[in-house]
């Protein structure tokens, strides 16, 4: 059987509220065999910790304040999470900015992200990024601290071959690839083409963005050889191939 990690799960969220322990033990059985859980903000932040706990060697948590969490509290926020990063992580994320929901805490973003890839630099951890309708101004920001050596994912990578490339000069960047390649007419389909298989990485999104044929249901980290197949048919290689060069790279990258 493959051997698959899903980069990007939220196996916490209470969508799986009592079937927690249950959606990992699938995912295990899918050959998902290592699940990052990324840190969204404190009102789920026990249950993350929680999960990992159970399932060590399995589940790796990490620690961020994600972007549509950053409001007028935000330094309280932020506190609460600083607190806990005498924690084993794994990566700072999942943080970022976000222009689909709101622009009204913009500038607060901004600040609030370059305070947490200042963090990834002190702990040498990989960041994971949220990057969502703000490409320029995620620019702007990795201008200004491109001395820190960074590392990490665009998480939900959607853009094209260009803006990949242009990432590469303030980092060592990877993409993470879910279930919206499978989706029909996908724009990221022609971008997965170019971009090379050892700089992609696979994930859910779970609760979210499941794969057809799943779509409309609630996704999970068993899905992901859904994924592969589709990208091993994009790029022309073998599922096995995904599941190997995308494995060990999600494993270097987040030292799993």
């Amino acid at each position: 059987m493959n051997r698959y990690i899903d980069t990007h799960t939220h196996l916490y969220d209470e969508a799986f509220a009592g079937e927690e322990d249950a959606a990992v033990e699938r995912a295990v059985k899918a050959g998902v065999v290592k699940l990052i859980l990324p840190d969204i903000d404190s009102a789920t932040r026990e249950e993350m910790f929680s999960l990992a706990d159970r399932h060590e060697g399995t589940a790796f948590p990490c620690l961020g304040l994600h972007p549509t969490s950053v409001n007028a509290g935000w330094k309280d926020e932020y506190e609460k999470m600083l607190g806990l990063t005498g924690r084993k992580i794994w990566a700072i994320g999942e943080i970022g900015l976000d222009c689909y929901w709101s622009k009204d805490f913009l500038e607060a973003q901004k600040t609030v992200l370059k305070m947490q890839l200042g963090l990834a630099h002190e702990m040498n951890l990989p960041v994971i990024i949220h990057s969502r309708e703000a490409v320029e101004p995620m620019f702007e920001v990795l201008e200004q601290c491109r001395h820190l050596d960074l590392r990490g994912v665009f998480h939900a990578f959607s853009g094209s071959i260009e803006t990949y490339l242009r990432l590469q000069k303030y980092g060592s960047w990877h993409i993470g690839i879910g279930g919206v390649v499978t989706y029909r007419n996908a724009s990221i389909a022609e971008t997965i083409k170019k971009v090379p298989l050892d700089r992609i990485v696979l994930e859910t999104d779970s609760p979210y963005l499941a794969p057809v044929p799943k779509r409309g249901t609630r996704n999970e980290s068993g899905f992901i050889p859904i994924i592969a197949e589709k990208v091993a048919e994009m790029k022309g290689v073998t599922a096995e191939e995904v599941a190997e060069v995308t494995t060990a790279g999600a494993e270097a990258l987040f030292g799993i």
